[in-house]
């Protein structure tokens, strides 16, 4: 039983404390304060919690976390029962406590009229305790099941099908074409966003549970497994490889030096920062950088770009600035398009919006220097240029972070002769399966560019269908259904 007072004692939001900005651009830590875990404000803001009749919380996140009764374990200081119960739902909530952006607290009831609770600090705090504490072990089957199953792509979704299905017993191997496991969590996402440790970590527990990982291979290219070759090694097969497509800008000047897209520049820099030597390695250092995509990829280049001495940043996006408060046509409990501040935009740069790039300009050395850009207008739906409005902006540096397309269709998508909608997605059934028997599909693949939370519910219901598939039923969670999308209007 929650405090029945907590939310009317305590009415403001205590979240932990960042980093002095010019400390922290001077390294890749992570941009909170070391945890000395404050346990009376964390007892505090979990306290707040209303344990509601009807937890909009748990419809707000897909995974359906049981928010309100690990809140109340965290309450009582019992964080042996709260990792239990955060477990039972998430995978992974070491990433999706650092990575999420939380729809989880746009739906909270007590968010209605006041602040709303500080959910994924307290999700966070959980499992970092957690692991300090020795709480996280390996869970190993009792007995295997002689099946075997590939995964594609060693991101959330498809490491949270790895570990669902190894933890039943099935042999399950996930192949990634990268020389190290993780996929976007490893090299798409910035060291100050989430030390690549808690991966690390991670990936411990799930090989010691039995988990088999095979890094650098990507199935379907030439000297690789095909996907039919894969087929018949496998008793199973679940996609999870991405939407990898990137979005690009065909305005004139495209191909011009130093116009990059952010999953070319992401990279790098992680690599780098994990003390890989990086050939020719694109760097903001002394740049005038223009970082076009307003989301949070263009927020991971904005802070790379600072850390790396940048003369300067801006960001681009091509809608109107959003409102500090809930637009009328997003009430609670949709996700509403607010303005957001992340820790990168604390650090420095200019974010810029309704402006769409008209033309990047080159020197004669053949690379960029400028971008000509207008202002516009969107009152009809589609962007109109406002006479009267074209400047030009200097720029040595050009990031594209307009988000993914769909699925690669070359590879083992073609091999498998798989579907592929009009939307760039791998087509399937509701039962997680394409049209090839023994395959599935599971994340971005098959949903489309999405959340992490969303990432791993995918993984989970994906995993479960597999397993029935193997053994004519299954005991595994399926928190969604193919079909299933987030609160909206």
């Amino acid at each position: 039983m929650a405090d029945p007072k907590g939310f009317l004692k305590i009415r403001d939001r205590e979240l932990p404390v960042r980093r002095p900005v010019p400390i922290r651009l001077m390294d890749w830590k992570e941009v909170y304060e070391k945890r000395a875990e404050d346990a009376d404000a964390l007892t505090r803001q979990a306290g707040r919690c209303m344990d509601c009749g009807i937890p909009f919380c748990h419809n707000g996140c897909p995974l359906g976390n049981l928010i309100p009764e690990w809140n109340d374990l965290t309450r009582t200081g019992r964080f042996d029962e709260a990792i239990e119960r955060l477990h039972a739902t998430n995978n992974f909530p070491d990433f999706t406590g650092r990575l999420c952006p939380a729809p989880c607290e746009t739906a909270c009831v007590l968010g209605i009229n006041q602040p709303a609770v500080t959910i994924k600090n307290i999700e966070q705090s959980i499992i970092d305790k957690a692991f300090d504490d020795g709480l996280v072990t390996p869970q190993i089957p009792d007995r295997l099941t002689g099946s075997t199953v590939a995964v594609i792509g060693s991101g959330p979704a498809g490491l949270a099908a790895a570990q669902q299905l190894t933890r039943v017993g099935h042999t399950v191997a996930v192949f990634e074409r990268d020389d190290r496991i993780g996929g976007l969590l490893r090299y798409g996402i910035p060291e100050f966003k989430m030390e690549k440790r808690h991966v690390d970590r991670r990936l411990e527990q799930m090989a010691a549970e039995g988990t088999r990982f095979r890094p650098g291979v990507e199935i379907g290219a030439d000297g690789e497994l095909t996907g039919t070759e894969l087929l018949e090694r496998y008793d199973a097969v679940v996609l999870a490889m991405g939407a990898t497509v990137r979005r690009d800008l065909p305005v004139p000047g495209r191909e011009l030096g130093g116009i990059h897209q952010a999953m070319e520049y992401l990279p790098q820099s992680n690599r780098a920062t994990a003390g890989d030597l990086v050939p020719d390695q694109i760097t903001a250092a002394g740049k005038d950088v223009v970082v076009i995509g307003g989301g949070d990829t263009g927020a991971d280049c904005l802070g790379t770009a600072l850390r790396q001495g940048a003369k300067n940043v801006i960001q681009l996006e091509i809608m109107p600035r959003p409102t500090e408060d809930r637009p009328d046509g997003q009430p609670w409990p949709t996700y509403p398009m607010v303005y957001r501040v992340a820790s990168a935009h604390e650090e420095g740069g200019e974010r810029v919006y309704a402006t769409s790039t008209v033309e990047f300009v080159g020197g004669d050395d053949g690379n960029v220097k400028e971008l000509r850009v207008v202002e516009v207008d969107m009152a009809s739906g589609r962007p109109v240029a406002v006479e009267g409005t074209e400047r030009v902006i200097p720029a040595q540096l050009v990031l594209l972070a307009m988000g993914f397309t769909g699925v690669p269709t070359a590879g083992v998508v073609e091999q498998l002769g798989l579907e592929v909608d009009p939307r760039g997605r791998i087509a399937r059934d509701g039962a997680w399966a394409t049209s090839v028997p023994g395959v599935f599909v599971a994340g971005d693949a098959g949903r489309g560019q999405s959340l992490i939370v969303w990432a791993i519910a995918e993984g989970r219901s994906a995993a479960a269908a597999v397993d029935e598939f193997l053994r004519g039923h299954t005991e595994l969670p399926a928190p969604i259904e193919p079909t299933t999308v987030s609160i909206t209007v």
